[in-house]
């Protein structure tokens, strides 16, 4: 979410390259790189969502020229599948379809786009994403969310799924293997939702939305992000402490999509939210401590450098 111009532009940061420029290089230097769009890309979609205080209202609309930053970091293919994709309505998510068309950045995650198929270095990659929200394809509907991953499995060599669930908050970065809660909203069972997925024939599940970051598993040989927490949120989001920090996390998979190795590479945000690299490494030992709390008998290693590794 590189800041928003609605309620004010107050919230935007002075250009969104310089906003991006410290991890640039670490985005763009993998085959396929995917990140959650968290919000519209618009100049002047009109306001949806319903909120007490347009003033204090949590809604995010990016400028359309920032369409351009997500591409120059290298990002090839993103999620609209989350609680504000839809804040300025159809206007603004059909401005964000045409944005990201016009880039060549694939999308998927709305009734409308429940999957993406494409071609890169000569390998077919499916790409499906699901949230709790309205106008998304439902992180609660198992039964249509097993026959997308069918469908991609079927057309293409490497399946990715992304989901946007589970509760928020410092309070909840453990994977409860249940269904999650937060403000009376059912979030999911991501736990459940991530293994049947992968049954399906998903090969790797990023996960994301509880605004921080959470535990790592390998299942049936194949690697699942439970969130990647906050990556690049200007201004409007709550940074402190665990909130602030979050990893960039790389995979390397065999041409069946088995796990092969990974990469968590340590971000954490400054001042108003800007992206750094975190040279103490606080996001490895997070994941490392909620990975051997949630999964006491992982088969994932992970070492003081924030290698992945199979044991």
């Amino acid at each position: 979410m590189l800041g928003t111009n609605f309620p004010s532009e107050k919230y935007l940061p002075k250009d969104g390259n310089s906003l991006l420029s410290n991890i640039s290089n670490i985005i763009s230097n993998s085959d396929i790189t995917f990140g959650n769009l968290e919000g519209c890309l618009s100049d002047n979609a009109k306001l949806k969502k319903r909120c007490k205080d347009s003033t204090k209202c949590y809604a995010f609309r990016m400028p359309e020229k920032f369409g351009a930053c997500l591409k120059s970091i290298g990002l090839d293919v993103v999620s609209i599948a989350n609680n504000h994709i839809m804040d300025f309505g159809i206007e603004g998510l059909s401005n964000t379809k045409k944005i990201l068309n016009s880039l060549g950045i694939e999308y998927a995650g709305t009734i409308e786009d429940p999957y993406t198929i494409f071609v890169k270095d000569s390998i077919t990659y499916g790409f499906c994403a699901f949230s709790p929200n309205k106008g998304t394809q439902s992180i609660n509907n198992y039964q249509e969310a097993v026959k997308i991953v069918n469908l991609l499995n079927e057309k293409c060599d490497i399946v990715i799924a992304s989901f946007h669930g589970g509760a928020e908050g410092k309070e909840h970065q453990h994977v409860t293997k249940e269904i999650e809660f937060y403000y009376g909203e059912n979030r999911g069972n991501v736990y459940r939702f991530s293994h049947e997925l992968i049954d399906a024939g998903a090969d790797i599940i990023f996960g994301h939305g509880p605004h921080v970051t959470r535990a790592v598993e390998l299942y049936k040989n194949r690697f699942i992000a439970y969130s990647l927490g906050n990556f690049c949120t200007f201004k409007r989001f709550n940074l402190e402490g665990v909130n602030g920090i979050s990893p960039a996390i790389k995979i390397d998979v065999n041409t069946l999509g088995e796990f092969q190795k990974g990469e968590i590479i340590s971000i954490k945000q400054i001042q108003e939210g800007i992206p750094v690299i975190d040279p103490s490494k606080e996001v490895v030992k997070k994941i490392r401590a909620l990975t051997n709390d949630d999964f006491k008998f992982s088969e994932l290693v992970i070492n003081d450098k924030g290698e992945i590794l199979k044991k």
